[in-house]
């Protein structure tokens, strides 16, 4: 089944379709706004003014005047010397999602740009021709220029087209497709270069392995309170309803609603000596739904900024006017980008500090390292310093991009946002977040196991097979590794989500 794709309509869930390898449909309503535009531009050659964009260099160069022979010559001339990225290709979701993005931005009818230009980026998408784009090179000002230049290189046949798992050659890959590469017209060169695509494709993947990320973190997280023998009492929805704050009166029925008839809770609700427990257990409604609320904030700005058009200049057809503005800069993709930083760091933060209150007999009340004979094993010690590792390797990472700035272009381009690698570092995050998750899943079933014949709630213990199916309970220590891989997998294919078979909460 195909997406269909309005432009400047499409939801967060028909992204995530995208990103996830679905078809796409270009609704066809849009075609005369294209055709429209491109021939709002004619005119505009036609009338002979200089125009930035059409008819003139670019950046500093905008003053110089292009000939009419020259413009073809050009466009091309501004892809080729704009195809200056470095570093690993972006990933090939990430690279389609990126192509998606710029053909319902083009789509609109705001660019200028031929219905042919259109048409091979939709067929493109449809054969699976995802260009080669080295991933480093944007400060997400003047639009993602270097890597949107590399998606723009393998549509005029230059550079790599992925192909399967193959490099291949961009004309070569358009002709055994039976596609052309397309001659570049009067501005069309610059449409594609202009523009957040770049940047806001990666923050929009970010997203989404965020909200996997924060679904499975609850999930582990209340396995881990009824494994430390953790009161539910923090969770009761009259505390939360008094603060108001949407994301943490859900996360609090969720932590609730997990844990509900749970023996273990059960077996200590009176006559238990301790009165509160530490805050990574009492405070994750206020911790997690304060997440949520931040990923929920940053899902709107995406949302806005992937049904925008961050070209310029801008084509308004029925007024003939070419219009120059600063719809390229990136800020508010670096700001939502910021956000999901700083989500995903706590994600991990709070959860490796339920790890280490586990391993720790005097807090958890369970063996040491939760190892049946401390001493002889280590159990879960080493295992906890790698979670610690990577939320430290987070926090680093979760500095603002968005604070930074480098003037560009002979100082032109004097306040850029850095939303390009802003975006870039959230799936490394999540890849390190999603670690320690795995740590904590399995420390979690292993602490849940000390306290047999009492049992979890139902969807609690359905989460403890699941991981138990994939990693034996640990009585002696073994080669840890293989079994931190296989909890790993179980986060990040949402199988946590899935064997829990609740409704948790979502961004929207």
């Amino acid at each position: 089944m195909s997406i269909p794709i309005h432009p400047g309509e499409v939801s967060l869930a028909s992204w995530r379709a995208v990103w996830q390898g679905a078809d796409l449909a270009l609704d066809p309503a849009c075609r005369p706004k294209i055709a429209a535009s491109a021939e709002a531009v004619r005119r505009i050659l036609a009338a002979g003014a200089p125009v930035y964009g059409i008819n003139t260099g670019f950046g500093k160069l905008a003053s110089v005047r292009i000939a009419d022979a020259d413009l073809e010559t050009l466009q091309r001339n501004i892809v080729l010397s704009h195809a200056a990225g470095t570093g690993a290709p972006m990933p090939k979701p990430v690279a389609r999602l990126m192509m998606a993005l710029k053909l319902a931005s083009l789509a609109q009818g705001a660019s200028g740009v031929r219905p042919e230009l259109i048409d091979l980026l939709v067929a493109m998408l449809a054969r699976d021709l995802i260009p080669v784009v080295p991933c480093q090179g944007s400060v997400g000002a003047s639009g993602d220029l270097a890597p949107l230049a590399h998606m723009t290189t393998a549509m005029i046949g230059v550079g790599h087209i992925l192909v399967g798992d193959a490099h291949v050659p961009a004309a070569d890959a358009l002709a055994r497709a039976g596609l052309a590469p397309l001659t570049l017209g009067a501005k069309e060169g610059l449409a594609l270069l202009n523009g957040t695509q770049f940047s806001t494709a990666y923050a929009l993947a970010g997203l989404f392995e965020a909200e996997r990320l924060f679904r499975t973190a609850l999930v582990t997280g209340a396995l881990l309170t009824d494994a430390a023998r953790g009161s539910d009492a923090p969770f009761d929805p009259r505390i939360h309803r008094l603060r108001r704050h949407r994301g943490q009166i859900e996360t609090a029925d969720a932590l609730r609603r997990l844990m509900a008839g749970s023996a273990i809770r059960q077996s200590h609700l009176v006559d238990d000596p301790r009165v509160q427990d530490p805050y990574c257990l009492r405070c994750q409604p206020q911790v997690m739904g304060a997440v949520l609320d931040v990923l929920r904030s940053a899902a709107g700005l995406l949302g806005t900024e992937a049904n925008g058009v961050s070209d310029n200049p801008l084509i308004f057809a029925e007024e003939g006017e070419a219009l120059s503005g600063g719809n390229f800069h990136a800020e508010p993709v670096a700001f939502a980008a910021d956000m999901i930083a700083m989500a995903v760091c706590e994600i991990g933060s709070i959860a490796e500090r339920r790890i280490a209150m586990l391993v720790d007999p005097a807090l958890s009340g369970l063996p040491a390292f939760l190892t049946p004979k401390p001493g002889l094993n280590s159990g879960f010690m080493i295992p906890q310093v790698t979670a610690a590792a990577l939320v430290s390797e987070n926090k680093q990472m979760a500095h603002p991009a968005s604070v930074d700035s480098i003037p560009t272009s002979a100082n032109q381009e004097d306040h850029v946002s850095m939303a390009g690698h802003g975006a870039r570092r959230l799936l490394g995050m999540i890849a390190n977040a999603d670690a320690v998750i795995g740590i904590e899943l399995l420390a979690a079933a292993q602490g849940v196991d000390f306290h047999a014949p009492l049992t979890s709630s139902a969807p609690l213990e359905a989460v403890r097979r699941s991981v138990r199916a994939a990693v034996p309970h640990l009585d002696d220590d073994r080669h840890f590794h293989p079994d931190m891989e296989a909890a790993n997998r179980l986060v990040r294919t949402g199988a946590v989500i899935a064997a829990a078979g609740l409704d948790l909460p979502e961004l929207v």
